[in-house]
């Protein structure tokens, strides 16, 4: 086969290795240090300059080019495939990480900024130079485009990110092994030392890919104070369960999404309130809640008829309905005949065509979605989205929104709470002490206005733990520390939500 197109054909490896290192730094920062977004735009941030750096840095190799490219190949196949396993355990281990982290991020960028330059000058006496820029330059977009699009629905739900970084490693070694039968007559000089070197990063990576399992829970098991008991990797986010002194935790890409120990009071004052001021629901729609909690007490009523439940990871609802402390907790809600399950992004279900006719609409509607943190999330607080669920609903129909802290972000609560206002609803925020949170906001809607529900819980079949016909109506009162601030309209064009967010939520940065 022609040698400068097996060159080209490495190109496209490389490219498409170095975005990977790129995605599982960017993924890796979200999980552990929160705000996504913003960790997300520094680590590309951190990696174009460094590929830049690079680039420059390759003008100082004057001889021996392709020696110097084996050689590169070899640290970067070493580097970046352990570098997921290393920063994981350094995170539990290092403080401050970021340091590390962008460390890390900048020296593979650098080594893979070296590399493409090189691979130029190897052929640059063998193809026109036109054609060597167009080639070479579409073939590593096109390995970024390869990364990019395996990355998120091949590679990461399967394997992991440990496995992805290693066997992505062991792929660098094998194109640095391959370059030196492919360049051998290019090379000057014994050829054995570079295949000492190449041989040696890949034992290295098999041994770290054979304990990869063991990497990661050695290395998860230092972000979380209890013992690990359930993992997953869903094509949507990475699912974590805990057990402790106290009970269970659920955490999903690092963030505690509940504490058994006191996870009622939240579910109680999430679902309740609403239920409560409907008086009698019977048709009920629960976007999110996919750990099936707020089922559980939307099902405690007798007047419910059929509840729809949107979530759009069939891991999550899968795990809610068949893993032991889960199911206990939500006291078998899935199985449950009245309870069907739509595994669909709640933005493309909502927008659905909806005759809205009072016997198909909804009565009630529980809104438990993750906060606000990246834009895909940020859709789902939009005022299209709000407005195209009151198509589904029936003109009465009441609406709770979880709506994350007035306390630790103020301004995201406001921005929800006049979202929800400018789409149309009257809405009376209200707050609830969650010890596992902080204290934590929520919102009651509805198209039409309406008094703070008073009426009594306690008819509810065994009771309630938390609220009570006296601690109901507190919940509504604002202290002035908690109180309205000027706040913009979160729009699908323009989602300052998350801009609150990302801004309010890095000061706390492992608070939640």
């Amino acid at each position: 086969m022609d040698r400068v197109f097996l060159l080209y054909l490495n190109v496209f490896v490389v490219a498409t290795c170095g975005l990977v290192y790129e995605l599982l730094a960017g993924t890796l920062a979200s999980y552990v240090l929160g705000d996504s977004v913003t960790q997300f735009s520094l680590v590309i941030g951190v990696y174009l300059s460094a590929l830049g750096v690079g680039a420059w840095l390759s003008g100082y190799v004057e001889s021996q080019l392709v020696r110097r490219f084996i050689e590169i190949e070899f640290a970067v196949a070493l580097i970046g495939g352990l570098s997921a396993p290393l920063l994981f355990l350094a995170f539990g281990r290092v403080s401050p990480f970021q340091p590390v982290l962008f460390g890390m991020v900048f020296l593979i960028g650098i080594l893979v900024g070296l590399e493409l330059p090189l691979l130029m000058r190897i052929v640059q006496d063998k193809v026109a130079f036109k054609d060597l820029v167009s080639r070479v330059l579409a073939l590593d977009y096109l390995g970024a485009l390869l990364a990019s699009v395996m990355f998120p629905l091949l590679l990461v739900p399967k394997l992991g990110l440990t496995r992805t970084s290693l066997l992505f490693g062991l792929l660098n070694a094998a194109v640095g092994l391959w370059a030196t039968g492919l360049l051998r007559p290019m090379l000057t000089g014994s050829v054995l030392g570079l295949r000492v070197q190449g041989l040696f990063v890949v034992v290295v990576l098999v041994l770290a890919l054979v304990q990869a399992d063991t990497l990661t829970q050695l290395a998860e098991q230092e972000l979380y104070a209890d013992t690990i008991v359930h993992t997953q990797s869903t094509p949507y986010q990475r699912i974590v369960v805990t057990r402790g002194p106290a009970g269970f935790n659920l955490y999903l890409n690092g963030h505690l999404q509940f504490a058994s120990v006191d996870e009622y009071r939240y579910h109680e004052s999430l679902v309740h309130p609403a239920m409560i001021l409907k008086g009698s629901p019977r048709r009920i729609l629960v976007l999110g809640g996919g750990d099936g909690l707020a089922l559980r007490e939307i099902l405690r009523w007798p007047s419910v008829r059929a509840v729809t439940l949107v979530d759009l990871d069939p891991g999550m609802t899968g795990l809610s309905a068949t893993f032991p402390p889960l199911t206990e907790l939500n006291r078998h809600a899935f199985a449950d005949p009245r309870v069907q399950v739509v595994n669909q992004d709640a933005f493309l279900w909502a927008g659905k065509p909806s005759d809205a006719a009072d016997d198909t609409a909804y009565d009630t509607a529980i809104i438990d979605f993750p906060d606000p943190s990246t834009y895909s999330v940020g859709k789902l607080y939009t005022t299209r989205f709000y407005r195209m669920l009151r198509a589904r609903l029936t003109p009465d129909a009441t609406v709770a929104v979880q709506c994350t802290s007035p306390l630790f972000a103020r301004s995201t609560f406001w921005c929800i709470v006049r979202t929800l206002e400018a789409s149309g609803f009257v809405v009376r925020p209200y707050h609830v002490p969650v010890p596992s949170f902080g204290v934590w906001g929520f919102a009651l809607a509805r198209q039409t206005p309406f008094d703070v529900p008073g009426e009594s819980p306690i008819s509810m079949p065994d009771g309630l733990r938390f609220l009570t016909a006296a601690t109901l109506p507190g919940l509504f009162v604002f202290p002035t520390d908690l109180g309205p601030v000027p706040v913009e309209v979160n729009r699908l064009d323009n989602q300052v939500l998350v801009r609150y967010h990302d801004t309010e939520w890095s000061r706390f940065e492992g608070s939640y």
